[in-house]
Order: structure tokens, then C-alpha cells, then sequence
């Protein structure tokens, strides 16, 4: 513990300098690339299976396809039927409704593939099967890009249930689905009281998020606005500024009473500790890694964006999926993609002993509900 906290006494020095020194005489000049941490390489070829080299060249390349995503989504227009990033060309794919519109998207630097629904079409799909109530028995749904459709997962075991075939029936009816089946329904990873470096409300364990001028965001669903949260040491820290839990999964706490806030994701002695400096999204495909306080450090893939999870607790929307294995007392915890802040741990199904699936509440969603600033290096 102590050494992970003098690593964090160092970065808030680190980014204190930083933010001091940055103003509008030094704008034009170009930042020095962050060096690569090696126990973000480290995780990447754990859980991925890439060597050092090829962890090293796919970063670069998402890098890459993040900044390319907006300027070929405008580009397409209203031909704009989703996108992802490929990691055999190590290139951002857009779809197009539009041939007409491919060289003006491959200008931007991104791939093309044509396809019949444009992601508006999609989306709007997805609202319609977003106001039916979904048996426990159907996980979550999301507009799938590369197929074209709006997938629907399933429990495998409960997928010849009537409720969940009548689901099915009234979701076709709103337009083109595919349904797939999923090991698990999803579940919230909050715990009760437990040992590490958490936070805790009442009896329950979450993980910080990210900080924010004033506070940190977390899961909605480990604390209702007013309640008081305590540290790791049993000290408190602050309260519970907003929640909301289901519909959405997010909340911030102010942090006050000799607390203080820092730009970085904790490693855990597993990893350096990761200067946070932007929250630039990551485009389906990307690879991302998650921090909190059960099970660390671990990285995986984005699957999907704005799925609507089921949980027993009610519909959550606006999700994104990923590879990234989670287990309880992880919820409110970091996802991060390179040095860029992605969202806060929700929940999923699985553990990281046999592998999973874990959904997260995009960050910049958070910011956006309750004005908050992200606390960058």
C-alpha cells in the first residue's frame, strides 16, 4: 500500500507541474509522446495474447483509429451506418448506406464496407425493444455495426422460455435482429465489506472511477446521492453527490476532509499507475483495461457500444461491452484505453479465474450528466 501511494504522490506532483506550466502561450507546441508503460504491455499480452511488439504496434493503431472515427463519421453523413476497429489491418472500418460516400470516408483515412441500415435506423430499432420489459431470461441488446442488425443476447439456457420467445417475436417485429446466446445474465459487481483499497457506503465495497475536479465518478448502483462514503483506511472521504441506478449506472462523490484527487488509475502493484490525460472513446474493437479493487488489473476488447443491459434491477442503457473480466467489489472502477478514460465498471457475468464479459457506463456520458470536469494529467 505504501508504495503504491508514494507512486501517487509522485504523479499528482507530476501532473501539478504539468497544469502549471500549460497555458495558451504553450499550446503550439507539440506534447512529447507518453512512453509506454510496461505493465500496461504486460496485461496487454496476458490477456490478449500479443507479444510486447505487437501490443506496442496495436496501441499506436487505435490511437489512430480514435482520432480518424469522428472526422469519417462526418464525412459519411447520413450514410453513417456504424463502425470498428479491425485488429488484423489495424484500421478503422466505417459502413456506408452509401457508395457514394466511400471516397470521401477512405480520405479520412478509415476503411468502408456497404450495408443496407444506416446506424439511425438502427438505433431507432433499438429504442423500440428498449420500451419492451425484457423476462430475466434476455441479458442485454446493442446495434451491431459489423452485422447490420441489432443483436439480442439470450441466456442459453433459457432461450426456449416462453417470456423470452415472445420478447423475441414483438423485437423482430421493430425491425432486423440477430440473437445470440450468452453463458450468463448479467449481474452488478458490488461486494460486501471486504480487505484492499476500496471505497465503502454502508456495507458495501466499490472501486474509485475517475477522478474529477471536485469529487470522482463511480456505479450508480453502490450509493444513493446522500449517502456517506468512507476510504480505505474507514475515513471519510465525502458523499454522494448524484446516482442514478437502473436507466443509467453512474454517480460522483465530492471528496473532501484531507482527500484529494489525482489524474491517475490505480495499477495495484501489478502495473504502474496510469496517468489519466483525455477521455477520447475507443471504437469497437479496441483493446481496453479495466482497474478495481477485487481483481486489479486486466484488458480486453471492446465489444459493443450503447447495449441495454438487463439486469434484475432493471434495464441499463447506453452500456458498452467488452472483453474485460470483472468480479464483484470491482463496480465504479477505471476503464481505460491507453491514457484516455473510457468508463466506470458496471457489471457483467463471469469471473477473472474462468473469463467473462463486463459492461461499463462511458465516462464522458457521466461528465456530461452532472457537469463535471475529468481531472487530466
Amino acid at each position: 500500500m505504501t508504495a503504491i501511494r508514494t507512486g501517487l504522490s509522485a504523479l499528482l506532483l507530476l501532473g501539478s507541474w504539468a497544469a502549471v506550466g500549460a497555458g495558451p502561450a504553450a499550446a503550439s507546441v507539440p506534447a512529447a509522446e507518453p512512453k509506454l508503460s510496461t505493465g500496461l504491455l504486460t496485461a496487454m499480452q496476458r490477456d490478449l495474447g500479443l507479444d510486447a511488439d505487437e501490443a506496442t504496434v496495436r496501441l499506436a493503431a487505435e490511437k489512430t483509429a480514435t482520432a480518424v472515427e469522428g472526422k469519417a463519421r462526418r464525412a459519411a453523413g447520413a450514410a453513417f451506418g456504424g463502425s470498428w476497429f479491425d485488429a488484423d489491418t489495424g484500421r478503422l472500418t466505417v459502413a456506408l448506406t452509401d457508395a457514394g460516400k466511400a471516397r470521401a470516408v477512405r480520405a479520412t483515412g478509415a476503411d468502408t464496407a456497404l450495408v443496407r441500415h444506416s446506424v439511425r435506423q438502427l438505433d431507432s430499432v433499438k429504442r423500440e425493444i428498449d420500451a419492451l420489459k425484457a423476462p430475466a431470461g434476455v441479458a442485454s441488446w446493442h446495434v451491431d455495426p459489423k452485422a447490420n442488425r441489432v443483436v439480442v443476447n439470450v441466456v442459453a439456457a433459457e432461450r426456449d422460455d416462453n417470456d423470452v420467445r415472445s420478447f423475441l417475436d414483438r423485437a423482430r417485429d421493430a425491425g432486423p435482429i440477430t440473437v445470440r446466446e450468452t453463458a450468463q445474465a448479467p449481474v452488478p459487481f458490488a461486494a460486501g465489506t471486504v480487505g484492499g483499497d476500496p471505497y465503502y457506503t454502508g456495507n458495501v465495497r466499490c472501486s474509485i472511477g475517475f477522478s474529477v475536479h471536485g469529487g470522482f465518478v463511480t456505479a450508480g448502483h453502490c450509493g444513493r446521492a446522500g449517502a456517506a462514503v468512507r476510504g480505505w483506511d474507514g475515513t471519510h472521504i465525502g458523499t454522494f453527490q448524484g446516482s442514478s441506478f437502473p436507466g443509467d449506472d453512474y454517480a460522483w462523490v465530492s471528496v473532501g476532509s484531507g482527500w484529494w484527487t489525482v489524474p491517475v488509475v490505480l495499477g495495484w502493484g501489478t502495473v504502474p499507475d496510469q496517468l489519466v490525460r483525455g477521455s477520447a472513446e475507443a471504437p469497437i474493437g479496441a483493446s481496453v483495461c479495466r482497474s478495481g479493487s477485487t481483481t486489479r488489473w486486466h484488458c480486453g476488447n471492446v465489444l459493443a457500444k450503447n447495449e441495454t443491459v438487463n439486469y434484475s434491477q432493471g434495464a441499463v442503457h447506453q452500456m458498452t461491452k467488452t472483453s474485460v473480466c470483472a468480479e464483484p467489489g470491482d463496480s465504479g472502477g477505471s476503464f481505460i484505453s491507453g491514457d484516455q478514460a473510457q468508463g466506470v465498471t458496471s457489471g457483467g457475468w463471469g469471473n477473472c479465474s474462468g473469463g467473462g464479459q463486463t459492461w461499463h457506463q462511458p465516462v464522458n456520458e457521466i461528465l456530461g450528466r452532472y457537469g463535471l470536469r475529468l481531472h487530466t494529467a
